[in-house]
């Protein structure tokens, strides 16, 4: 199964997340098929906090791909942004 999930990088207390395409067996920071985004939660609100590419992330659930719930909010959160 294709999952659209997080992979978390940065350091300890400064997290920083790639919104990534991968397939649901690999680990979570591991191999991914595609990064379609990303969420840097530390970072004050605006345009470097978050991106995410809409119609990279329609493709792949086109395709069958599930969102997480944790992605899911943060699409619906940018796609509001985009429409405003």
């Amino acid at each position: 199964m294709v999952i659209i999930r997080f992979a978390r990088g940065g350091s300890r207390n400064r997290p920083f997340y790639n919104v990534v395409v991968a397939d649901s067996r690999n680990r979570r920071d591991g191999r991914f098929i595609e990064r379609v985004g990303f969420y840097n939660p530390v970072a004050p609100e605006g345009p470097d906090g978050m991106r995410i590419q809409l119609d990279r992330v329609q493709f792949w659930q086109e395709k069958g791909a599930q969102m997480s719930d944790a992605v899911a909010k943060l699409v619906k959160r940018s796609g509001a942004a985009a429409k405003a």
